[in-house]
């Protein structure tokens, strides 16, 4: 399950400028008020860019995916290629210390597209809409993705996936992995997945009640990966996030301006 915070100032700012100011920690945007319609670009106009952004259009079956030769394929396939030739130089060149390769990504919009539930969503986030869209296990993978992932996995690097899904959308969201085309392990071991109810120990933020936030969550797992005995030598995430908080050698910022999450 993820938490949104998504105005229509918020998308517009992160379509139009592509803005986000990284803090504490966290990242922010679109948070100064206006002092006039002008400087608010018009929510129907940002939500035709982030259409021709994508290429979507309706496929047979009335899904909208995005086209693979839009200029978003095309941003994310050179992010990938950068992200390809460091991983493969870390997989062949470890360190001294004994640690094994690993990268972590996160789910939504970093290996699974939800343009589709975004598009017919009015790009919002509803918790109800959301978990019948991740449990019908239809998202497609975000372009190329299956292919660094497959590719880090036959270097020698594990593969860790990190999301803020809730706990009981894990059996969705593997067989959505897998079928998506990711040919490496989505069991427990290598898909963390946020449960609020029974946190795991190395989340002190988790008890007695949930105080992480997303940064927390996610730095923290990372920082509990390493104690297993691995070097994360990359991170890949859509949000900043995904990506604040250290422990990992690199960073990949995919891109996003469907919704922003704090």
């Amino acid at each position: 399950m993820r938490t949104v915070t998504k105005t229509a100032a918020t998308v517009a700012a992160l379509a139009v400028t592509g803005a986000a100011f990284y803090g504490a920690g966290a990242a922010t945007a679109g948070n100064s008020t206006p002092k006039s319609d002008k400087e608010i670009p018009n929510i129907t106009k940002v939500e035709d860019k982030i259409n021709a952004y994508y290429g979507g259009a309706p496929d047979s079956t009335g899904a909208y995916q995005a086209s693979p030769t839009s200029n978003y394929a095309k941003q994310v396939a050179a992010i990938e290629a950068r992200a390809k030739r460091q991983i493969s130089h870390a997989a062949e060149h470890p360190g001294r210390d004994g640690r094994k390769p690993a990268i972590v990504l996160d789910v939504d919009d970093t290996t699974l597209l939800t343009y589709d539930y975004e598009k017919k969503n009015g790009f919002a986030y509803n918790a109800t809409a959301f978990n019948t869209y991740v449990q019908s296990a239809r998202s497609i993978a975000v372009f190329g993705m299956p292919d660094l992932v497959n590719f880090a996995a036959k270097k020698g690097v594990t593969v860790f996936f990190l999301t803020g899904r809730d706990v009981s959308q894990r059996d969705a969201s593997a067989t959505n992995l897998t079928k998506a085309g990711y040919a490496v392990p989505v069991d427990s071991a290598h898909f963390f997945l946020k449960d609020k109810a029974n946190p795991p120990a190395y989340l002190s933020c988790g008890k007695p009640t949930w105080t992480c936030s997303t940064v927390d969550y996610k730095a923290g797992t990372r920082r509990h990966i390493e104690s297993l005995g691995y070097r994360i030598v990359a991170n890949l995430g859509d949000q900043y996030t995904d990506l604040a908080g250290g422990h990992a050698d690199k960073t990949y910022k995919i891109p996003n301006p469907m919704y922003f999450l704090p």
